[in-house]
């Protein structure tokens, strides 16, 4: 060992001189080069149909906009065989005295109520209208079903009682066993 060494290894150049897998460097320019080989599951997606390329996805229209390939889904219809009423796809804007005043003018209301969040109290987009008998219940789905209301069309239609959503519940849990 000379007196001036440290003891240490020799420091190697940062090129990299002994690295495994960097072979290109060392190749003549005669040599050809050669085709990358495929890795499984490359050969897996080719197999499959993807053929190796990479297709870029149509854009997706934003804003809550539906493609136009997909209809629209329609809204769960149910009975009206009470009085209380459900109101969907409400304006966030509207409040419980322009729902009272427009089923005022299908008959007599005993209260409205817009479902909001606890946190910040705005509005999730859906009511509750207790009307005075079931046939004012139903003129009001008749009538106000798919009517424009602030820029929305409006879903009204019975409220399901909690019955109904017990049903529902045991449907559900008789499914599953």
């Amino acid at each position: 060992m000379n007196s001036y060494s440290s003891g240490r290894r020799p420091r190697r150049p940062r090129g990299g001189g002994r690295r495994r897998g960097n072979q290109e460097r060392f190749r003549g320019p005669q040599e050809p080069t050669k085709t990358q080989k495929k890795t499984f599951w490359q050969r897996v997606a080719e197999f499959f149909g993807n053929g190796g390329e990479k297709k870029k996805a149509p854009a997706q229209p934003r804003n809550g906009t539906q493609p136009s390939s997909r209809p629209a889904r329609k809204p769960e219809r149910v009975e009206v065989t009470s009085p209380r009423l459900y109101v969907g796809n409400l304006s966030f804007d509207a409040t419980e005295s322009d729902l009272f005043e427009l089923f005022n003018g299908v008959g007599h209301v005993q209260n409205a109520e817009v479902v909001s969040y606890r946190h910040n109290q705005r509005s999730k987009g859906f009511a509750f209208v207790q009307m005075q008998t079931v046939e004012e219940a139903k003129r009001a789905v008749e009538e106000l079903h798919d009517k424009e209301f602030l820029g929305r069309r409006l879903v009204v239609s019975g409220a399901k009682s909690e019955e109904d959503e017990e049903i529902a519940k045991a449907g559900v849990a008789a499914l599953g066993k």
